[in-house]
């Protein structure tokens, strides 16, 4: 099976401090351990970049450009790294029309349209209300209901 990883579960895996990190390192660590292929988007390392690039009153962590490029290669290292391809756009129009998608719903849209494109069927993410409206293509996992 593959999973997809969601920007939120990157940045808590990275963020020490974070009352997440300690779940999303585990959940990360467990379907590694059940040889589960961990995907991650350019879409992903880009949203990474800038929520690591904000300014921490701006809801960000704060970090240079220098430290956003070490961790985004880490991944890039770490996981499977896959390619964004043309069919993505034409994907993530059906499915922004055929479910509404309005304001900033169109990112998660266009992870969905990635993971159907590239066929994934998992995204490990803290947010699965985000991705109820996909329940019929997609399967959101939240880390805590990864078994351990």
């Amino acid at each position: 099976m593959s999973y997809l990883l969601d920007t939120n579960i990157l940045l808590r895996s990275i963020d020490l401090k974070h009352p997440m990190n300690a779940v999303t390192v585990t959940a990360i660590e467990h379907l590694i351990s059940a040889d589960e292929e961990l995907i991650i988007a350019p879409q992903n390392l880009i949203e990474l970049w800038n929520v690591m690039t904000r300014p921490v009153a701006k809801n960000g962590l704060g970090k240079t450009q220098s430290e956003a490029k070490v961790e985004t290669e880490k991944f890039t290292t770490t996981f499977t790294l896959l390619p964004d391809l043309p069919e993505i756009y034409p994907t993530w129009s059906q499915l922004a029309t055929d479910y509404q998608v309005q304001g900033i719903n169109v990112h998660d849209t266009r992870l969905v349209a990635f993971m159907l494109v590239h066929n994934i069927s998992h995204i490990l993410t803290f947010n699965t209300k985000d991705f109820r409206r996909f329940n019929q293509e997609i399967t959101s996992v939240h880390p805590d209901s990864v078994d351990v």
